[in-house]
């Protein structure tokens, strides 16, 4: 049975990234393409290297929470946007905003099959009181 997109990106972001260890098998398409614009430039990242990305994840992060704020579907394509905050082993009892990211997804047989990213880093200036405050999810 198909899902929508919508509901393919919202499990993926409602999904335990350290725990689990079939998310990505789950949720990735095996010919993903993420076309990813970050403060160090643009990186093209396919299926394992985001396997490889979400290890490191793991190894580095004791918790790690998502917050969205906007969710909007047109078809397969998704654009989500959102914040991650991570514990850190070093620092369980302290959570850290570490960055903001925008992101359109194409869903394809119930997994996510491409997608186009922007990051950036969070700041001392940044107002997420106000600004992820949840549109349309």
């Amino acid at each position: 049975m198909s899902k929508e997109a919508k509901e393919v990106v919202r499990d993926f972001y409602r999904s335990d990234i350290l725990g689990d260890k079939d998310v990505m098998e789950r949720f990735f398409h095996p010919d993903l393409t993420l076309i990813w614009n970050s403060p160090t430039g643009l990186s093209i990242k396919n299926y394992d290297d985001i396997v490889t990305f979400f290890s490191e994840v793991r190894k580095s992060y004791d918790d790690i929470r998502v917050e969205v704020s906007h969710l909007l579907a047109d078809g397969p394509h998704v654009t989500v946007r959102y914040k991650y905050y991570v514990r850190t082993m070093e620092n369980p009892d302290e959570e850290l905003g570490i960055a903001h990211f925008m992101s359109i997804f194409e869903v394809k047989d119930d997994k996510i099959y491409r997608g186009y990213q922007i990051s950036q880093p969070v700041t001392d200036n940044d107002d997420t009181t106000e600004s992820y405050h949840k549109v349309k999810v």
